[in-house]
């Protein structure tokens, strides 16, 4: 058998920024964390990284070794301390299973995938939840392995947001939004969502601005402490944006949820100013996304969150539906 680190050429990882040169599996540099501290443990996981490579090998072994194992309230081991495997090409990717924390205590796992003799793509979504450590891939003696097929939109997409840009309360990381249009579209994507702490501080911004990318999309409306906080930072943070990237598509959306109330349409008042006033600045290239019309026309828009506030795997897909063909729009005209 032969083994390869995940910093072995020609194996690349995708959805983590500067991972060629830093070769660390994390979202935020140290100083960003020092920055803002209540992000040193999210800042340092992985939602939307992606292994990538080809091989023709038969058996496919992936182990992993985590440095955190925690239990989440709303989502079990199979939908965040795992990781998903896809085999093909990567809008038509087959699934081939998922590698696993065994239990709460195990923080070194592995499995065997087995595929045909062909020269496949293979795709490894990377644990939603946790700090990874290491992950060691392991193929056939007489088998070849080869750089990932390019995606289709290799600049990649950078998703700004609350846990549900993050993924959660999806069952697997597959099933989250921004992760379908990437697999639809071809397009690579960095996921900055992070779990009741994304709240538009500007020094995320000027991180973000360090970062090269084609579409900014910003939601995270869900994390302002309140609605007065929101109107102090939504506006600002698009501004900062724009200072280093004065020509990147800007997708502004709002929360989803099956029925807006005051404070959701409050909020929704607050991103739409900012969409608006940068149309009447001249701003060509912002886009705006309201969050209620994800479900609206849905009959069963109630069966579309796991609690009032996070969309299962069937709210993804109807938020998928939606933001696909605004992302696919502005792609094109790229």
């Amino acid at each position: 058998m032969k083994a390869y680190s995940i910093k072995d050429a020609p194996i690349k990882v995708f959805g983590v920024p500067f991972f060629n040169k830093t070769k660390k599996l994390t979202r935020l540099p140290d100083d960003v964390i020092q920055k803002i501290p209540s992000l040193d443990f999210l800042g340092r996981r992985c939602p939307g990284g992606r292994i990538c490579f080809r091989t023709n090998s038969e058996n496919i072994t992936l182990k992993f070794k985590l440095q955190t194992l925690s239990i989440d309230i709303g989502m079990s081991i199979y939908s965040c301390q795992s990781a998903f495997v896809f085999v093909g090409d990567k809008s038509s990717s087959r699934f081939l299973g998922i590698a696993n924390a065994y239990n709460y205590e195990s923080k070194e796992f592995e499995r065997t995938f087995k595929k045909s003799s062909d020269m496949e793509d293979i795709t490894v979504l990377l644990p939603r939840n946790e700090i990874i450590d290491e992950v060691t891939v392991i193929i056939d003696d007489n088998a070849e392995i080869e750089a990932p097929t390019p995606y289709k939109y290799s600049k990649p997409i950078l998703y700004y947001g609350s846990s549900i840009t993050e993924g959660g309360i999806s069952c697997n990381p597959s099933s989250a939004y921004n992760a379908i249009i990437s697999r639809h579209l071809d397009v690579d994507y960095y996921n900055f969502g992070f779990s009741g702490n994304a709240k538009g501080e500007l020094e995320m911004a000027d991180y973000i601005n360090t970062i090269d990318f084609s579409i900014f999309v910003y939601d995270y409306d869900h994390n302002a402490p309140s609605a007065e906080h929101l109107k102090a930072t939504h506006e600002p943070f698009f501004k900062r944006i724009r200072e280093k990237n004065p020509f990147v598509p800007v997708v502004m959306m709002t929360r989803p949820a099956a029925v807006y109330g005051d404070d959701e349409k409050a909020r929704r008042d607050i991103v739409k100013a900012t969409y608006d006033n940068a149309v009447l600045a001249g701003d060509k290239n912002v886009y705006f996304i309201d969050g209620e019309c994800f479900f609206k026309d849905f009959r069963d828009r109630e069966l579309c969150f796991i609690d009032t506030v996070h969309p299962n795997d069937l709210g993804f897909y109807k938020m998928a539906e939606i933001v696909e063909p605004v992302i696919k729009s502005i792609l094109e005209k790229q």
